[in-house]
């Protein structure tokens, strides 16, 4: 290792200032896209450009001159310069020429010998800001994305905790998150990268609580979890909570079962948070009204079988939803009133051998499902104790679930 030149990665802020790309291939591309995305102001110097350039230079996001590397004068005013021609004679020039300028310039083809070097980089954007992890390895480029790969997995698992340590006139932030049916694998990236990022987590009784298990030990955790008939912190007192510890200038993450807009009283919650001036952000969930059913085998659409579907969690919408068997009715937080539901859709259409299927506990191990029909189902559920968490499944394409096949 001794060998290895020494190298102090730095950060530069290019808003504003010219860098100069010669060369107009793939590299060059991947190189000025993310000089743009910095703000730069970039020149390109070749004589003919890739695809990608061509539709950048069309687009006026960079100046092309359409020749062949002019020598110092095309590196006027440069703050950093970058090539890859891929003729190393042309490279080593524009490197020479970049150096006696005291311009910082990226040898794309020389990566033992170039005097600047571009890191493989890793981003994740928090509500406090963008955070960069960059991978240097001398020499060798591909085992710097090596690591960088596996920094961005961290991060997109959330098991890097990513809050800010310098808090002063730290705006505080609300995040409305859907952890999907419950299973850790169903929480979407986004969801992970806020919650490390969170000093407060309020959580549902059906949030993916694994997640939750894991977060380091400062992360307070606030359970407002309702069961069925008992709602020890009503939802107008989540909505202050919210408010409350953002107002303190903290991160919160409102973590939810399911999806935040679907049945979750979300949009009560924002608006809660946008009355008072906090900034929020939605975070979509794996809903359980279409992914408990297919954890149980039953798509809630199936071509020549069901064309669409309506999802419900009280009774007073029954009279006026579709009642054929080819339109599939979900039906959440429905197992307390399932006798009542049923004599509704019989008496207001569905008939009695329409089949319906109650899943219960949907992605955990203890999954169960109970088929029946709209005439027994109610029974059937009392017969076997069923009990919430459950998705009801009413439609002919419960008859697509193995539980039906095998009955």
């Amino acid at each position: 290792m001794g060998d290895l030149k020494p190298a102090l990665p730095v950060v530069l802020d290019l808003t504003g200032r010219l860098v100069v790309a010669v060369g107009g291939g793939p590299v060059s591309a991947r190189r000025v896209r993310a000089f743009l995305d910095e703000g730069a102001v970039v020149r390109v110097v070749a004589p003919w450009l890739c695809e990608d350039l061509r539709d950048l230079a069309v687009a006026g996001r960079v100046d092309w001159l359409e020749r062949d590397y002019a020598g110092p004068v095309d590196l006027d005013g440069a703050w950093f310069a970058h090539t890859a021609t891929g003729e190393p004679s042309v490279d080593r020039e524009v490197a020479a020429d970049a150096e006696a300028l005291r311009v910082w310039c990226v040898d794309a083809t020389d990566a033992a010998g170039t005097t600047a070097s571009v890191a493989a980089r890793a981003d994740v954007t928090t509500p406090d800001g963008r955070v960069t992890v960059a991978a240097y390895a001398a020499g060798d480029p591909g085992l710097a994305v090596t690591v960088r790969d596996g920094v961005e997995r961290a991060l997109a698992s959330g098991t890097l905790d990513l809050r800010r340590t310098r808090t002063h006139g730290r705006r505080g932030w609300v995040a409305l998150v859907g952890g999907g049916p419950g299973a850790d694998g169903l929480l979407t990236t986004r969801g992970h990268e806020l919650l490390a990022s969170a000093d407060v987590v309020v959580v549902d009784r059906l949030a993916p609580r694994a997640v939750v298990d894991r977060l380091p030990a400062s992360v307070r955790v606030i359970d407002v979890g309702k069961t069925p008939g008992h709602h020890p912190v009503p939802q107008s007192r989540i909505n202050d909570i919210l408010v409350e510890e953002a107002q303190r200038g903290l991160g919160v993450v409102r973590l939810k079962g399911g999806d935040p807009y679907v049945l979750g009283r979300g949009g009560e919650e924002r608006d809660a948070c946008q009355a008072h001036g906090i900034r929020v952000e939605v975070v979509p969930g794996v809903t359980s009204a279409v992914s408990v059913p297919a954890a149980a085998g039953i798509p809630v659409t199936h071509r020549g079988v069901a064309r669409g579907f309506t999802v419900v969690t009280g009774h007073d919408d029954i009279p006026v939803l579709p009642t054929g068997g080819d339109h599939t009715l979900v039906l959440l937080m429905g197992v307390t009133q399932l006798a009542r539901t049923t004599e509704l859709l019989a008496l207001h259409g569905r008939s009695a051998d329409c089949p319906v299927a109650v899943v219960e506990r949907g992605f955990a191990p203890d999954q169960r499902t109970t088929v029946g029909t709209v005439g027994t189902i109610a029974e059937l559920a009392r017969e076997r104790g069923v009990r919430a968490p459950a998705v009801v499944v009413v439609g002919d394409v419960v008859r697509l679930g193995p539980d039906w096949q095998q009955r």
